[in-house]
Order: C-alpha cells, then structure tokens, then sequence
C-alpha cells in the first residue's frame, strides 16, 4: 500500500479508501465490521462515508452507515487515531425530507451545517472527524449523471463564504480537521479556493467525484484545476456500479447484486451507451489476462490527479480482489488502447 498527500492538510492517506455506502442495507454490522478490520489489516487508513448512507437512500436506513463505523470506533477505541475518516454533509435536496428530523429543508447553510455534523460526530462515536465534505453543491448544477448546466434551473443558493465561515468555525472547535468537496465542477472547486484565500478561511483539500472508464469528465477541466490548486480527486464510483467487472452485460441479473436489487437506482449507467463500452473494456482486460475490475481500478488510481481511489464491496472476496489490484500496473499500449475505446465511446455514463 502506498500512501498519498490529501491535498495540504499534511496527512497521508492510502491509495485505496474504503467505501461505506453499502453498510446498513446490504451489508449486515458484522459484515462492516469485519471489513473495517480487513482493510486495515491490509495497509488502508482512509475510510470514507456520509449521513446519507446507505444508498439508495431510504428514510428506515439512513445514517445506518455511519452508526455501524461508530460502534466498531467504540469497540476499538485504540485504533481511532490510525484512521483517517471521512464523511459528508447532505447537500441541497427536496427529495429527502427525512434527513435531520425532516424539520427544515436539507441545504448547505449555518443551521443544516451544524446540525449535520453533530449527527455525525454521535453516530460516529468520535470527537471530530479528519474531512467534511459537502456532498453536493448547495447551487444549481448538474450531477449524478447530467451532463448540461441548466440555467433555467437557478435558485438562490447559500453563498460559498458563508459555508466556509460556519465550517471554518467547525475546524476552529476542534470537530473537523479538514475540509472537502463532492460531486463538485471546476467553476465551483475555484469559488472555493478563492474565498479561502481572500477572507483566511479553510482551503478545501479534496473533491470526491465519480471518475471511471465511462466517465472520464474529471479530465475537462477539473484535472487542472486538481494540478493548480492541490485539490486531489477521491474517486467514486470507479467500477460504474459493477458494470465494467462485466456481470451486468447481456442483460445479466446477478444475485444479490445491487442493480438486481435496485434496478432503478444508478440510472446514469442505464444509457444506450453504456453496455457497448463497457464489453470492449472487459474484453480488452481479458485479452491482457486482467480481471476486468482491477484494470478499471488500476487505470483510475494511474492518473497524477487521483489521491484515493475510493472502493466498496458486499462479500471480503470482493474487496480483496478489490484491494489486489494494486499489483497491476497499465502499461503504455493498454493505456493507449485504453484511449482508443474512449475514443469510440466518449463518456457515455456522463
């Protein structure tokens, strides 16, 4: 395991972050436990989560996740200062009126803030955690598979200092050590960066985006922006919900399989596409005696802008694999005919 900077905040982070986003709904406690345990024993000190998880999200389920991290936290009070644990605050939504009580509308303001990290902290059994992120931007953008911004769509969002000052407070208090993004644009990871420097407030360190052979947006703009600023990506959705391993093609259903579960869940994935893409990359891993997952993961964690390259498993077979994949290395003609299938399928989850 190799360890990588996050960003300026001075700590060091492994190359592989666990994925929590399963942990309540298709995986049981023991099993999360049993992970945690098992990434650790393998070199990974960066776990990843949000109050919104598990996903889908659902009103019986939610904060679930991170309530689980917090036991094993409690169970293993030794252990807590080897981690570096992440997790999110819900951004902008009418469409999860459950979050925080259902008492005022989830957005990214003083009160929802506040509120939102408290939740955390408790359910985490921790005194702060090592990055808070936004998990989407208070404003109008397109995410989670839109390709174009809509300004037909605007409303008044929360201004990005006022943010930065309510979090600024959270670091000030001890509660959080350091700052990030998700689910962010260039335009917006610049705002951010800006008003830190202008008005001495907290400098984002990190922008977790979706990142994979599919989707390779992160390379129009953000990659430089990653490069010129230090804000190194923490990569999600690396395998496309499990459709480039290539179980889901021909119509596949396998079971227990998140899609089998939720067919509707991950829609970006669902386009025309996708399934094209997505058999020419297994079977060029194939033809390179690759399993197909760990080429994806290997050519995601490849790029100079990835930091961490966040993974998520439901078996410890799985995740180990998940993990091995750090023993392949891309060589020059497979990245190059990497590029040549990007060539004839551009982005076709974006």
């Amino acid at each position: 395991m190799r360890y990588n900077p996050l960003g300026n905040s001075g700590l060091q982070v492994s190359e592989i972050c666990l994925g929590t986003m399963t942990f309540g709904d298709q995986n049981s406690r023991e099993d999360a436990h049993a992970q945690i345990d098992r990434a650790l024993e393998r070199g990974i000190n960066f776990i990843d989560t949000a109050e919104l998880y598990p996903v889908p999200p659902k009103a019986e389920t939610h904060s679930r996740t991170e309530s689980y991290i917090g036991d094993w936290i409690a169970r293993n009070p030794g252990k807590r200062g080897d981690l570096v644990l992440a997790t999110k605050v819900v951004g902008r939504s009418q469409m999860l009126p459950w979050i925080r009580g259902g008492d005022e509308l989830p957005v990214v303001d003083r009160s929802n803030i506040e509120r939102a990290i408290e939740g955390s902290l408790k359910r985490l059994q921790t005194d702060y955690v090592d990055l808070y992120q936004i998990h989407w931007p208070d404003r109008n953008v397109p995410k989670f598979g839109e390709a174009r911004f809509d300004p037909q769509r605007e409303w008044e969002a929360h201004p990005v200092r006022e943010q930065l000052e309510v979090l600024k407070e959270l670091v000030d208090a001890g509660k959080v050590r350091y700052i990030g993004l998700s689910n962010e644009t260039p335009w917006g990871v610049m705002q951010f960066t800006r008003m830190a420097e202008e008005h001495g407030l907290p400098r984002v360190v990190s922008v977790q985006n979706a990142y994979n052979l599919i989707n390779r947006a992160f390379e129009n703009g953000l990659d430089e922006v990653s490069y010129r600023e230090n804000v190194g990506l923490l990569a999600y959705s690396v395998l496309a919900f499990g459709h480039l391993t290539g179980k889901y093609l021909d119509g596949a259903q396998p079971e227990g399989a998140r899609l089998t579960l939720y067919p509707d869940f991950g829609n970006r994935y669902a386009k025309p596409g996708v399934e094209p893409a997505c058999r020419e990359y297994v079977n060029l891993a194939r033809e390179a005696g690759l399993d197909p997952a760990q080429m994806a993961l290997a050519f995601v964690r490849q790029q100079f802008f990835t930091t961490s390259t966040i993974i998520g498993a439901t078996t410890m077979e799985q995740l180990d694999a998940d993990i091995d994949s750090l023993e392949v290395t891309l060589g020059d003609d497979l990245l190059a005919a990497i590029d040549d299938i990007h060539r004839r399928y551009t982005n076709p989850a974006l």
